[in-house]
């Protein structure tokens, strides 16, 4: 995909002026579906705190007035809070920790057997070239289970090893829909490390299917393209892709795949995938590809993925349109004690300190 000539030092903190940089009909689109403001923090510090000031955050000046921006998703409701500054701000990180230690500590649990130590699903388990799947114990839903990987180290994975991971994902999905056919929502995810949700380091994700409709947040974005398109007779993820590529803010990908770096993210990093289908390897490809990215230029170690897709079987809803949707996400330094989400995030708006110009200029460095 081509940078159409754009400048390679885009910032969040210049959203507005970039917007009205772009044509007259991506800056409709762009308002159509963002709303942007911006707002000056200020403060007056003592002097008695100017030489931690100075230490944190490189000067005094830097801390006295901080420009915000606010972008919200009029559609979704999604909306982030960008400021700079708070990239820089002291954590209490614990200690240093060497991590490829720490996971191999813990070589030989139960998902290091999982024939052994994990329980079967009651229509069995399905076996991948790198992964095999287990019963979850303590269920999220009536069909609960995991795809447990090879490597003990999840960190340790190739775009091959990927692959498989969901395409045994998906055949899990549609024996859990032949044992019960109203289990029709197929949900993936993947929880990498203790900092993502991930209870236990042996490399594995997750999946569910559940009755009756998909799960709240799926469905919601179903409803939010369908009303989108009934308003403005187009399709909500292509033009949600176009303002972001207008941006600067695409990814490289394979033909058919759409791959951009969110302007509302709902935390640090977070890059959004859209495909036809799990079905072609080249979607899956395309996330074990950012997921390279992540680790290997990013400095990503725990993280997020979760994957919208449509229900495995027809249902009264219309779902002729949606697409897959994959969601991934930083979720941070997993040595650092400070959680990255709290009352705002949860009941608010998202707050994030990683700016997506330089996440989708790192990435497609890493196409390159």
């Amino acid at each position: 995909m081509e940078d159409h000539g754009m400048p390679a030092e885009r910032r969040i903190m210049e959203l507005p002026a970039l917007i009205g940089e772009l044509s007259p009909e991506d800056r409709t689109l762009a308002g159509r579906i963002f709303d942007v403001s911006t707002t000056t923090g200020r403060l007056d510090p003592p002097k008695s705190m100017h030489p931690w000031i100075e230490k944190s955050f490189g000067s005094v000046e830097a801390v006295r007035e901080q420009r915000i921006v606010k972008v919200t998703n009029r559609f979704t409701f999604e909306g982030t809070l960008f400021n700079g500054l708070r990239a820089s701000r002291p954590l209490d990180t614990g200690l240093d920790l060497d991590l490829e230690r720490e996971i191999e500590k813990t070589a030989g649990d139960p998902f290091c057997h999982p024939e052994e130590g994990t329980p079967a699903d009651v229509f069995g388990r399905i076996r991948g070239r790198h992964s095999t799947t287990a019963s979850n114990i303590a269920k999220y839903d009536g069909f609960h289970g995991l795809i447990v990987f090879d490597d003990h180290n999840p960190l340790h994975f190739t775009p091959e090893k990927v692959a498989d991971y969901i395409s045994v994902g998906l055949e899990w999905g549609r024996k859990a829909l032949k044992t019960d056919p109203e289990a029709r929502y197929f949900f993936l995810m993947w929880n990498c490390l203790w900092r993502a949700g991930g209870s236990i380091i042996h490399g594995h994700a997750q999946v569910t299917a559940t009755r009756g409709m998909h799960y709240p947040k799926v469905e919601s974005l179903r409803r939010t393209a369908a009303l989108y398109a009934s308003e403005y007779g187009s399709d909500y993820f292509e033009d949600l892709f176009r303002v972001h590529e207008a941006l600067g803010l695409a990814i490289p990908a394979p033909p058919g795949i759409r791959a951009f770096a969110s302007l509302s993210p709902i935390k640090e990093k977070e890059v959004l995938l859209v495909g036809p289908s799990l079905e072609d390897d080249s979607l899956r490809r395309a996330v074990a590809g950012v997921l390279q990215g992540f680790t290997q230029k990013l400095g990503v170690s725990t993280f997020n993925a979760a994957f919208y897709l449509p229900p495995l079987a027809e249902t009264e809803e219309d779902w002729s349109s949606f697409p897959v949707v994959v969601r991934l996400v930083d979720r941070g330094d997993p040595s650092n004690r400070t959680s990255d989400i709290g009352a705002m995030e949860l009941y608010a708006a998202s707050v994030v300190a990683s700016d997506p110009f330089k996440v989708a200029r790192i990435l497609r460095d890493e196409s390159s």
